[in-house]
């Protein structure tokens, strides 16, 4: 049995009104002992009462309690919403007077957490809700909504049923092996679905990455050796003095970070430390050796490289390494004498931010966003989900591959159910304590 629970649901500070959210089997009971005004414990519900809440004689403030009663609430527990005006003195004493009441003060998530052990919601539904807080854009916004409604839950359950039904086959075939020969159960029965089911996980796996990036913002790294414009083009993108800018080689010593959002695409910016061969100096050496691990982590690559100079072994080593990446080649300092000739290359001055129009509409067609249709709920853009998907893919390849070589379908078996077992675990359905308390962790008080 759960004790009863309050916190604050608004943020902190001063504004109209602010919301305190309570929930338990009694909570009705003990707000009503603090209010003045109708009887709480008669009232319907979805009804809002006036009254006053007090502490023993003295009106504490003047509020509106909303009344939610099991299993019709978003804890699917007896609740109560009161607002009161949004003074943060005042909305702090009506907290003290329900916890000295009787109330506990709610950890943060608890109200979530406890609608996903209620069945209200389930784990893809409880983050939705802290993505649809966090939304940046109208993207991320509706796609948010959508996990909300039941999307990801759906698709989920989906592939969770077409792995079942093999599984299903394969418990046939253990309880009746003379119905089917080994070559059969494999060639005929397990792999054509099975097949199928994997080809659907990477689509789904490759379109969510791409949901991801639109809607928790691309990695996007500035690379390049030194001195040829690399935060100078961070400046201009941001449009603010972000990163110290000199003629001196190796200034950016450390990465320099922004965010700059382009209508519907979001970049996570990150200036790094020029790279070249050969430097004496120990801190200007661990930026460098930051910068060529973020060239493996970044998902777009802006290459900066200088068009006043001729390129050197440094400007075509970080060609190399990058021609595999998604990137720009940017030609900075187009306002002198160019001395390069890339065909692919955007020739901009971040100086008198020539070409800064240009660059922006390059950076929005080369991550191809017109492949991302926010209506559609096919994939995810949580990051916790897409792993468990790249998980569940690879249990599945494993039994593709034992399927290849003819072995026991009780091998095969356990492949199955692992990559059945871990598509769960994205709706919670096996999820270990631990792994709520932490996700739950992250909520604010009041959710």
């Amino acid at each position: 049995m759960y004790d009863d629970i309050c916190a604050i649901a608004t943020p902190y500070g001063v504004g109209a009104i602010s919301v305190i959210r309570c929930s338990g089997e009694n909570s009705i009971a003990l707000v009503n002992k603090v209010f003045k005004g109708k009887d709480l414990t008669k009232c319907m519900a979805n009804t809002i009462s006036y009254g006053y809440i007090m502490d023993k004689d003295s009106i504490v403030d003047e509020v509106m309690v909303s009344i939610f009663k099991a299993p019709h609430s978003f804890t699917a527990e007896d609740s109560c919403e009161i607002s009161c005006h949004g003074g943060v003195y005042n909305t702090n004493r009506v907290l003290e007077t329900l916890l000295a009441g009787g109330f506990r003060m709610a950890e943060p998530g608890e109200f979530s957490k406890r609608a996903f052990l209620n069945g209200r919601i389930d784990l893809t539904e409880a983050e939705a809700i802290m993505d649809i807080i966090s939304s940046s854009n109208e993207v991320a916004l509706k796609s948010a909504l959508g996990s909300l409604r039941s999307g990801t839950r759906n698709l989920v359950n989906s592939l969770r049923e077409e792995i079942f039904t093999i599984i299903g086959q394969i418990e046939v075939n253990i309880d009746y092996p003379e119905y089917y020969d080994i070559e059969v159960m494999t060639n005929e029965i397990i792999l054509p679905p099975l097949e199928k089911i994997i080809a659907r996980l990477k689509d789904i796996i490759k379109h969510s990455y791409i949901s991801k990036m639109v809607i928790h913002g691309i990695k996007t790294a500035i690379v390049g050796r030194p001195n040829v414009g690399k935060s100078s083009v961070l400046n201009m993108l941001l449009d603010e003095d972000k990163a110290i800018v000199t003629d001196i080689e190796g200034t950016t010593r450390d990465l320099v970070e922004g965010k700059l959002s382009l209508g519907n695409v979001t970049l996570d910016l990150i200036d790094t430390a020029g790279i070249r061969d050969h430097s004496t100096d120990l801190v200007e050496q661990i930026g460098i050796e930051k910068s060529k691990k973020l060239i493996d982590e970044a998902e777009l690559i802006l290459l900066v490289l200088d068009s006043s100079m001729a390129l050197t072994d440094t400007d075509k080593l970080l060609l190399e390494l990058t021609k595999d990446k998604r990137r720009i080649v940017i030609a900075n300092k187009a306002d002198k004498n160019n001395m390069i000739n890339i065909s692919d290359a955007l020739y901009i001055s971040a100086k008198t931010h020539d070409g800064l129009f240009e660059l922006e509409n390059r950076i929005i067609d080369i991550c191809k966003f017109n492949e991302f249709n926010v209506s559609d709920q096919n994939y995810t853009s949580n990051v916790r989900h897409i792993a468990l998907l790249k998980k569940a893919l690879e249990s599945l390849e494993k039994a593709h591959e034992s399927c290849d070589n003819l072995m026991g379908v009780d091998m095969v078996e356990i492949d199955m159910k692992d990559a059945w077992n871990t598509l769960g675990e994205i709706t919670g359905d096996n999820d270990p304590s631990e792994l709520l308390d932490k996700m739950f962790k992250k909520f604010c008080l009041g959710k």
